[in-house]
């Protein structure tokens, strides 16, 4: 089996799960708000990132080492997460999506901040023909803005943020690490914020198996994300993951009786193809 065939499977393991946690945060979100969502969902995934590390004999591996760019990848996520829960209760599931295929825009300009990466005119093409297509789904003028669209496109920021962050993680510290101190400080930060108000909701017994499914998906939707960018290239990987949104357009539609947008759609493959074009030209081999 080729590894593009090998990195398809993987990337739908990463489409279905990125789809139930987004299906499974809406039937949560009427009992439990984003922070007590988070809180739930990370303490569930930091028993089970635990019970791996010690089943295969990873504990030495995870150092408490460059604590303050855990914390701040964490913070990133945590942001990015909790307005991507609040977003797909209040904007249709298709826009969430489409929006969040920007976070590679704000990557660039993050990367250049953060690890001194230089902005080409390429990168600086792709991150223009992105916010056009930002402004094609949210079209904003002429009234008032849409707080989902709005949180939504916020949450891609906090996405690329924890993607930056990541990346300079990696360069000394290893998976089970990064894994370990991201379930354990969100699940602190869940804590502290669900807590400010003295009123943490317990999950009732209708809504554990879809907290279960948010923490399973959520760690798997990586993993397998994780996997088929190690087996092809970003250039054969991505056009896969963009599989999510017209997915996710038909789950809208089936269950939630959300109208398909066109201007979602074509808004979406104006951000595909700037995305595309970075990688494309970055991974591309002088002839």
């Amino acid at each position: 089996m080729s590894p593009a065939i090998r990195a398809s499977f993987w990337m739908s393991g990463a489409i279905v799960s990125f789809t139930l946690m987004a299906v499974a945060g809406r039937a949560v979100s009427l009992d439990l708000d984003t922070f007590e969502i988070m809180m739930y969902r990370s303490i569930i995934g930091f028993v089970i990132v635990s019970c791996v590390v010690i089943a295969f004999g990873q504990r030495s591996q995870v150092r408490a080492h460059r604590l303050g760019t855990h914390l701040l990848r964490n913070i990133s996520h945590f942001a990015g997460q909790n307005l991507w829960f609040f977003a797909i209760t209040a904007a249709p599931l298709a826009q969430v999506f489409a929006l969040e295929f920007t976070s590679p825009i704000w990557a660039i300009f993050l990367a250049a901040i953060i690890l001194g990466e230089r902005l080409t005119l390429v990168k600086l093409s792709a991150a223009l023909f992105g916010f056009i297509g930002v402004l094609i789904i949210s079209r904003p003028f002429g009234g008032s803005v849409d707080i989902g669209l709005l949180t939504a496109g916020l949450s891609a920021i906090g996405f690329a943020g924890s993607a930056v962050f990541t990346r300079l993680l990696t360069r000394t510290e290893t998976i089970a690490s990064i894994l370990f101190f991201l379930t354990l400080m969100q699940f602190l930060l869940g804590l502290f914020f669900a807590g400010i108000d003295m009123d943490i909701a317990l999950p009732s017994s209708a809504n554990m198996p879809w907290l279960l499914v948010i923490a399973l998906c959520g760690l798997l939707a990586h993993y397998c994300l994780s996997t088929a960018l190690s087996l092809a290239p970003a250039a054969i990987v991505m056009p896969i993951d963009f599989i999510r949104l017209p997915v996710i357009a038909i789950v809208g539609i089936l269950f939630y009786a959300e109208a398909l947008d066109w201007y979602v759609l074509l808004g979406a493959v104006v951000i595909f193809g700037a995305n595309y074009f970075n990688i494309w030209h970055s991974t591309k081999r002088p002839s």
